[in-house]
């Protein structure tokens, strides 16, 4: 099985750039379908982006569309989530998960069985 350990929370000024760090570890990435979820309070986890490792298509929530890459190097086996232009409805806990990438249907909070644990992003305006 994949663990995942995401980094680079923190806060940040409306306006600003932030970039999110998530390592695998027990697995390569290779195998799976990785993504980015976040927690607002008071909210449901909701997808942020998304990417295939099968095909290297990717998603993007539209309240992040224009604003967000999800990017993958497979030799750290490390994936990214550059954010930039970020704004106060962005604070939230970010979540790194994944799934084997035949199990990958949509990103779905359902559909990826493991999560990392969050790192808090706070954009103060």
């Amino acid at each position: 099985d994949v663990q995942l350990q995401a980094f680079g929370g923190g806060l940040v000024q409306a306006g600003g750039s932030l970039r999110l760090s998530c390592a695998a570890s027990g697995s390569s990435f290779d195998d799976y379908a990785i993504g980015w979820f976040r927690q607002a309070p008071g909210k449901d986890r909701k997808g942020v982006s998304c990417i295939s490792t099968a095909d290297g298509s990717t998603y993007y929530a539209d309240s992040v569309k224009g604003r967000f890459t999800i990017s993958l190097d497979n030799a750290k086996n490390t994936v990214y989530l550059q954010m930039s232009s970020r704004r106060p409805e962005d604070t939230a806990v970010y979540y790194c998960v994944a799934v084997v990438e035949g199990d990958y249907n949509a990103c779905d909070a359902g559909d990826f069985d493991y999560w990392g644990q969050g790192t808090q992003v706070t954009v103060s305006s």
